[in-house]
């Protein structure tokens, strides 16, 4: 059952909500044209003009739409019904669910094959959006907004508070989050009024996809699979740093953007963690 309704009257504080309706004009910069500290080094890797497929000619199923302004209502459809699509990011492609649907999480597992004790990350429209998932209040002002949008996937503390369904990731307490540089996810994430759960778009333990047809073998799995031609950072994936500790850090992967991460987070004087043995 899709549990998300049980938050209805909590998921409407979420900030810059779009309205089903009034999904707002897609507008793919590169980090190079936004006015944020420490974007120089991500934008070679994270830029927009990417190689297209002809969706005709590729679409064998009927599932894959583009991943632009007209089709995003479809996507939002989709999670809310509990459906898994397949999304481009800044990084690789991923699968995304309601992350407050079980079935449509579990669903996720089992098109992956992946074992159920793996964590997912959640994805959601905006930085502001983080603190109703997670527990920000000890990171320095304006640190996240530095690191994000961005191909960073931050872990924190679940805490208390947390509106996320407590059947994901159960016995951790702690959840990755990312906002991609990415308008399209980021306007379905918007839409759905709630966090998405995602990740890579590729069976468990193979090679992670930079186009849809690298995982041509699950599309059927697929409610929609939205294309955004060939990602240009390569199969590295979103850099993973721990900031559940105040004033520390620790990289839990190197991904595409450690060296820009870790000269922000030094930068907010945060001092990387050293585990002792």
């Amino acid at each position: 059952m899709n549990i998300s309704t049980r938050f209805g009257a909590k998921l409407p504080l979420l900030s810059n909500l779009v309205p089903i309706r009034e999904v707002p004009k897609l507008e793919f910069l590169p980090f190079s044209h936004r006015k944020r500290g420490f974007r120089s080094g991500f934008s070679k890797k994270m830029a927009s003009n990417v190689e297209k497929y002809d969706v005709g000619v590729e679409n064998k199923l009927g599932l894959i739409r583009s991943a632009t302004e007209s089709n995003a209502n479809e996507a939002i459809e989709a999670l809310k019904a509990g459906k898994v699509i397949a999304v481009p990011t800044d990084t690789l492609y991923g699968f995304a669910c309601d992350a407050c649907s079980s079935e449509a999480v579990n669903r996720i597992y089992d098109i992956k094959g992946r074992k159920h004790t793996s964590p997912l990350a959640i994805c959601v429209g905006d930085v502001s959006d983080i603190e109703h998932f997670a527990v920000t209040d000890h990171l320095p002002h304006g640190l996240l907004d530095s690191l994000l949008p961005g191909p960073v996937t931050i872990v924190l503390g679940r805490g208390e508070s947390s509106i996320l369904e407590k059947s994901l990731n159960p016995g951790l307490d702690s959840i990755g989050v990312r906002v991609p540089d990415s308008d399209f996810i980021r306007i379905i994430a918007r839409g759905s009024r709630s966090a998405l759960a995602l990740t890579s778009a590729n069976l468990s333990g193979q090679p992670s996809s930079v186009s849809i047809k690298d995982f041509e073998n699950l599309w059927e799995h697929c409610a929609y699979i939205y294309e955004g031609g060939v990602l240009p950072a390569g199969r590295a994936g979103s850099t993973v740093v721990d900031l559940t500790k105040p004033g520390k850090y620790r990289i839990l992967r190197p991904g595409s953007a450690k060296e820009e991460t870790v000269a922000i987070l030094e930068n907010y004087s945060l001092l990387e963690e050293v585990l002792s043995g």
